[in-house]
C-alpha cells in the first residue's frame, strides 16, 4: 500500500517521478494572479499565528466548516483565533476526497515540515504550537516565505481607485527576491445595475483623480488616467471577473443616456447594462493593447447566492458557485471586434463551468495570429475546478485542441502566503499526466523534449509571455 502524501504523492510512474523531482520542483514561481495583500508583501508582514496566515479570509475552508456543522462564529465571527483553528481541525477529518484535505497537509509539510501527522482535534495543539513557533522567526515572515517557495513575481488584484502605495514602497528594493506588481481590476465600474454601489464607487474615483465625473466622457477620462497611473507603477496585466462576455451593439447616444440615468440613481434595464458593459470592456481592452498588457477574463461565477449571508457578511465569504450563462457567441464577437482592427491584446480566458472546457480550448485557436506564441490562452483550472479532476480536464482539453507546450501554467488565486502548495499540486498532476503517457508509449521518452515542455509550463512560458522583470530568486534564469 502506498503511503499517504509521500515524496511521490500523485506521481504514479518512474517517468512522472523523474519529471517532477528533476524538473518541475526546481522551477521558480510566477504568481501572475493572486489576492495577496500588497501591504503584507511590502511590509514583510509577520503573522501572529497559524490562524492569521492560514484561515483568515479563506472561503474554501469556511464552506467546508459550515457543511460540517460549524457555527458561523468559528468562520467569520467573534471566536478566538485558537477556537477557529480548533474548529478547522475538527473539520479536516471530514474533508476526505475534497482537495482541502490534500492542500491542508501539503501546506503543513511545506513550509512547516510537519510530516506523518494528520490534522485532527488530537493533533491540533501540537501542530498549532509548532507552526506558531516557526511563524515567530524571520524566515516565516512574508518575504521569507516567498523566497522559500522561489516566488519571483507576485501580481496582486487592485481596484482602479487604489493608491498602489505598497507597490511603490516595495519597488524601492530592486534586489527583492520577489517583485510585486499591481493588476488592473475594474469590475466596479461595470456595476451599473446597482446604482447606489456604482455611484459610491464613481464618487470615489472622482475624488482620486480630483475631477468631477458628471458625464460619460468624464468617466472615461478618469479611468484612462488611472490606467496610465497603473502602467507607470509597473502594471502589465488587467483582470475582469464577469458572469459572461458582453458584445452588444450600442451608440454613443445610448451610452450617454444610460450613464445619465445611472448617475442620477435611476434603475437601468438589463439591456442597458449589457450595452454599457460591452462599451466599457471594449474601450479598456483597447487601452490594454495600446500599453502592451495582458488581459485576463474570469467567466462564470454566480456570486452572493445567499442573500441573508450577504447582508450579514458581505461578498467573498463562501457563498458563490458555478453559473451557466451562454458564453460562446458573445465571447467570440467581443474578441473578433478587437482582432478586426488588430487591437486584441494578449488574452487569458478562464472558465468556471467544466462544460466549457472544450469550448474555450477551441475558441482560443480562432484568434492566434502568429505575433506571439500562445497569444490567446485557455487559463488554468479556476476556483471550483482547481482540484485533481478539474486540473486534469483542463490539461486534456488544451492538449487535445491547442498547444500545451505554450501554456503559461498555474497561479494561486489566493489570499494566503501558504497557497504556493497549489503550484506543487498542479506540477505533480502535470508530471503524472505526461509521465503516464511516456510509460504507455504515447509520448517519446526523450528527456530533453520532456524537460522543455514541463519547465515551459511551470515557468519559462509565463516568464516570456508576461515580460515582467523577475525577483532575485534562486532560479531567475
Amino acid at each position: 500500500m502506498k503511503p499517504f502524501l509521500d515524496q511521490d504523492f500523485l506521481l504514479e510512474s518512474p517517468s512522472a517521478q523523474w519529471l517532477y523531482h528533476e524538473v518541475a520542483s526546481k522551477a521558480p514561481i510566477i504568481d501572475y494572479h493572486c489576492h495577496l495583500s500588497p501591504e503584507q508583501v511590502a511590509s514583510n508582514h509577520q503573522f501572529r499565528n497559524l490562524y492569521e496566515i492560514w484561515l483568515a479570509g479563506d472561503h474554501y475552508k469556511w464552506r467546508a466548516m459550515r457543511s460540517a456543522g460549524m457555527p458561523e462564529r468559528f468562520c467569520t465571527g467573534d471566536a478566538t483565533d485558537w477556537e477557529k483553528f480548533m474548529a478547522w481541525a475538527q473539520t479536516v477529518p471530514q474533508t476526505l476526497r475534497n482537495p482541502l484535505y490534500h492542500w491542508t497537509h501539503l501546506e503543513l509539510r511545506d513550509p512547516f515540515g510537519i510530516e506523518g501527522k494528520l490534522l485532527s482535534p488530537a493533533t491540533a495543539n501540537e501542530i498549532w504550537t509548532a507552526c506558531n513557533e516557526k511563524l515567530a522567526t524571520p524566515a516565516f515572515r512574508a518575504h521569507g516565505l516567498m523566497a522559500h517557495f522561489d516566488v519571483q513575481v507576485v501580481c496582486t488584484t487592485d481596484d482602479p481607485t487604489d493608491s498602489l502605495q505598497w507597490h511603490l514602497e516595495h519597488a524601492k528594493n530592486p534586489n527583492a527576491a520577489t517583485r510585486l506588481y499591481p493588476t488592473w481590476r475594474p469590475d466596479r465600474v461595470l456595476l451599473i445595475d446597482q446604482p447606489q454601489v456604482w455611484n459610491d464607487w464613481v464618487d470615489k474615483l472622482s475624488a482620486v483623480v480630483e475631477v468631477a465625473i458628471e458625464t460619460l466622457d468624464d468617466l472615461r477620462q478618469a479611468l484612462k488616467r488611472r490606467h496610465d497611473f497603473f502602467h507607470a507603477t509597473g502594471c502589465r496585466l488587467s483582470d475582469h471577473g464577469l458572469e459572461t462576455a458582453y458584445a452588444e451593439p450600442y451608440t454613443e447616444e445610448d451610452l450617454e443616456l444610460i450613464f445619465t440615468n445611472a448617475r442620477q440613481g435611476r434603475t437601468v434595464s438589463s439591456a442597458d447594462v449589457a450595452q454599457f458593459r460591452s462599451a466599457l470592456l471594449y474601450e479598456m481592452a483597447v487601452w490594454d493593447h495600446e500599453r502592451g498588457w495582458v488581459q485576463q477574463f474570469h467567466f462564470g461565477a454566480m456570486r452572493n447566492n445567499n442573500s441573508r449571508a450577504f447582508a450579514a457578511l458581505g461578498p467573498d465569504t463562501g457563498f458563490d458557485s458555478m453559473g451557466d450563462w451562454p458564453i460562446a457567441r458573445p465571447l467570440s464577437l467581443f474578441l473578433d471586434r478587437l482582432d478586426a482592427t488588430n487591437q486584441l491584446a494578449k488574452t487569458i480566458l478562464y472558465n468556471h463551468n467544466p462544460r466549457d472546457n472544450d469550448l474555450f480550448a477551441t475558441l482560443i485557436g480562432n484568434f492566434q495570429d502568429g505575433s506571439v506564441a500562445g497569444k490567446i490562452q485557455f487559463g488554468a483550472a479556476w476556483w471550483f475546478l482547481d482540484q485533481r479532476l478539474g486540473i486534469e480536464a483542463q490539461l486534456d482539453s488544451l492538449s487535445s485542441m491547442g498547444l500545451l507546450s505554450r501554456f503559461v501554467g498555474m497561479l494561486t488565486d489566493s489570499r494566503s502566503f501558504l497557497s504556493y502548495s497549489r503550484h506543487e499540486y498542479f506540477r505533480r498532476l502535470l508530471c503524472n499526466r505526461i509521465g503516464d503517457e511516456v510509460e504507455r508509449g504515447l509520448l517519446p521518452n526523450d528527456r530533453g523534449l520532456l524537460t522543455e515542455l514541463i519547465r515551459g509550463v511551470c515557468f519559462t512560458n509565463a516568464r516570456d509571455y508576461f515580460g515582467l522583470a523577475l525577483g532575485q530568486g534562486r532560479g531567475a534564469t
